[in-house]
């Protein structure tokens, strides 16, 4: 296995490539995925998902947790530099939990009464269905 100094995934993958003298055509067909594919993941324009990552784990002999990890680290990596998720992460309070023994936050006391359905006033005779003509007969 090469050493691996990379932080992302298609640095990664690259220095298996180069470590096992392949190219993205050779382990797109040994994977059974594109050659575009694995290109795409060298960029990092493709994620690592699981079928992904059990495939490469396959190919190279370690496990897909491997793969799995890289990709997670990557990600967390990029979205701390994402600064409106900083803004948001920023306004979250920690949830607290309450004091041993403290009694739950008490319940509503009675729910609001539920509108009536809309309908037929009491005693209203049915609506002819559709595409049916009204009865034609007479009452006796």
């Amino acid at each position: 296995m090469p050493k691996i100094t990379a932080k992302d995934p298609g640095t990664v993958l690259k220095a298996f490539l180069e470590e096992y003298q392949l190219n993205p055509s050779k382990v797109g067909v040994a994977v059974k995925l594109s050659q575009s594919t694995i290109r795409q993941i060298t960029l990092n324009k493709i994620k690592i998902s699981i079928p992904i990552a059990l495939r490469f784990a396959k190919l190279f002999g370690n496990g897909a947790d491997f793969w799995i990890d890289l990709q997670a680290k990557y990600e967390l990596a990029e979205n701390a530099k994402d600064s409106k998720l900083q803004s948001i992460l920023k306004s979250i309070e920690k949830a607290k939990k309450p004091a041993p023994g403290a009694k739950a936050a008490p319940k509503s006391a009675k729910k609001a009464a539920a509108p009536k359905k809309a309908g037929r006033p009491a005693g209203a005779k049915k609506a002819v269905g559709r595409g049916r003509k009204p009865s034609t007969k007479k009452a006796k």
